[in-house]
């Protein structure tokens, strides 16, 4: 499902409730990896990153427009067709997947931390308002996770990744079962008073991890052309 597209968006939705006969929860997660800048290549799902490494002057302004339009507009709609569709008269669950690149300036990240950070106050706003609908939203932002694709394309070299995990407060990587638990928390009713809320999982790396300005350098000759 290409979730820039709202008729597509629409169709999917209608053929979950074809099936299913209702939707509960919903989680927003899209998501753009690529090896290099140069050629992103664009996933989408329901509901996270662009999962690329890129300076801002070298980021093409189509590769900028790109990730916020999965990321950001990809949200909005899934958000908003649902919305329309089921949420409105039967109440439901939104997760957003963000990060927490938005919450510091980060270089190589402005693509990435812009779209979350617009994300994390959708999700503020969308509370506020669907809130009377018996809506709640909230977004879950991990940090560094072990065993993941966009640990292994955005973690850097491994000893540089591991002086960098030594000096975070909790000294370890986050695993996919934690986030998991992370999530279901925010679906379920043990969560049922949080909304508006923005659930940070990363073991307080964002509070502790270097911002490697020098490596600004290695990209020097790259750009992001979508």
């Amino acid at each position: 499902m290409d979730v820039r597209v709202p008729s597509a968006v629409m169709a999917a939705v209608d053929q979950a409730l074809k099936e299913f006969g209702k939707v509960d929860i919903l989680i927003n997660c899209e998501f753009v990896l690529s090896e290099a800048p140069a050629a992103p290549e664009v996933s989408h799902s329901a509901g996270a990153a662009g999962n690329f490494l890129c300076p801002a002057g070298a980021l093409s302004f189509n590769a900028f427009k790109t990730v916020l339009d999965i990321d950001t507009s990809g949200t909005f709609n899934v958000s908003r067709v649902l919305f329309e569709k089921f949420f409105r008269d039967h109440g439901g669950v939104i997760v957003n997947i963000t990060a927490t690149l938005g919450n510091r300036g980060q270089v190589l990240q402005v693509h990435a931390g812009s779209a979350k950070a617009a994300v994390d106050a959708m999700t503020r706003h969308l509370a506020v308002e669907w809130g009377p609908q018996n809506i709640r939203v909230n977004s879950l932002a991990p940090g560094p996770i072990s065993g993941t694709e966009g640990l292994r394309r955005l973690g850097g070299p491994q000893a540089s990744l591991s002086t960098r995990v030594a000096v975070s407060p909790l000294q370890r990587l986050g695993n996919k079962t934690e986030i998991a638990h992370c999530a279901l928390y925010l679906a379920s009713p043990l969560a049922s008073c949080v909304t508006g809320a923005v659930l940070v999982a990363d073991g307080g790396a964002s509070l502790t991890f270097p911002n490697d300005v020098k490596g600004l350098a290695d990209f020097a000759s790259f750009s992001a052309k979508l």
